[in-house]
């Protein structure tokens, strides 16, 4: 097989591995290639080097998109504050353009809690008590023996 031609084949795993394909066939193309398990463990790491550089450049987009989609909703509001200041300042607060129709008007009801004030019981919504599993691991590694928990290790594959 030329170089080209295994170019390819890895390329060709590499979109599979993109769209989330059953690992069995990511491993039958791989068995395919041959080789030893070193050359195939270096051919995979290769593949999730490529995965964690896609993942990472995706999530800097996220973050990027993220901080765009804040900038124009704070946009939105100052545009929208403005407009409301100039039509309460002329003491136009209603009216019609040929495009839209501008008014202020009254918001729904809503609740203010005034502060220091207790809300009564029949005002509360219980929940289900959530379990503090890093209170739980931290007590465990200071040595507190705890009958309803123990520390559990398991082990996954790393590629330096």
């Amino acid at each position: 097989m030329t170089l080209f031609e295994l170019a390819e084949e890895y390329r060709q795993i590499l979109e599979l591995a993109e769209e989330d394909v059953d690992p069995e066939i990511i491993a039958f193309h791989l068995d395919e290639l041959g080789g030893e398990i070193e050359d195939k463990a270096d051919n995979i790491a290769a593949v999730i080097a490529q995965l964690t550089g896609d993942i990472d450049t995706i999530e800097k987009e996220e973050d990027r998109l993220a901080q765009r989609r804040k900038g124009i909703k704070a946009s939105i509001d100052r545009l929208k504050n403005y407009l409301e200041t100039a039509m309460r300042a002329t003491g136009k607060t209603k009216f019609k353009t040929a495009l839209h129709s501008y008014g202020i008007q009254k918001n729904p009801p809503s609740v203010m809690l005034l502060d220091g004030m207790p809300v009564p019981e029949q005002y509360l919504i219980h929940q289900e008590p959530k379990v503090d599993r890093k209170q739980i691991l931290a007590d465990l590694k200071a040595g507190k023996a705890l009958d309803f928990a123990e520390l559990s290790q398991t082990e996954s594959l790393r590629i330096r």
